[in-house]
């Protein structure tokens, strides 16, 4: 069985968040997210999300390319994830480009092209107007 990870936020979801997923299931027979809790979100990113990590973890749990959702509690967790899921692909959005081929020695890294027209960042702006 081919496993494949990636890893986000996934607050306020939406289409650009299940093409994602759907292409990062491409890559293999088992989905892992790891999603990023309240505090990691707060501490590190600076980050306050609409929906709370149970919200949002319910929310990918529902999401058919989605087999197994896991917390995102800091920025180092990603070699031990990889080794201890058995992960073949890694999988993030082209806004990272570069920025995880460290994992290459264990398993395989993709950057997928984000859907253009769509972000949590552009919903959040046009429901403040």
């Amino acid at each position: 069985m081919k496993r494949v990870i990636t890893y986000g936020t996934f607050d306020l979801l939406h289409y650009g968040h299940i093409n994602l997923l759907r292409r990062a299931k491409e890559y293999g027979d088992y989905l892992i997210v790891a999603l990023s809790t309240d505090e990691f979100n707060w501490n590190e990113k600076q980050k306050k999300c609409y929906f709370d990590y149970e919200k949002r973890r319910q929310l990918l749990e529902a999401v058919r390319y989605v087999d197994l959702v896991i917390p995102e509690e800091n920025w180092e967790q990603k070699r031990s994830d990889v080794v201890e899921y058995h992960v073949d692909t890694f999988v993030m959005g082209d806004d990272w480009a570069g920025k995880f081929d460290f994992l290459k020695d264990l398993c395989q890294v993709v950057y997928l092209p984000r859907t253009p027209e769509i972000s949590t960042t552009q919903i959040k702006l046009d429901l403040n107007r």
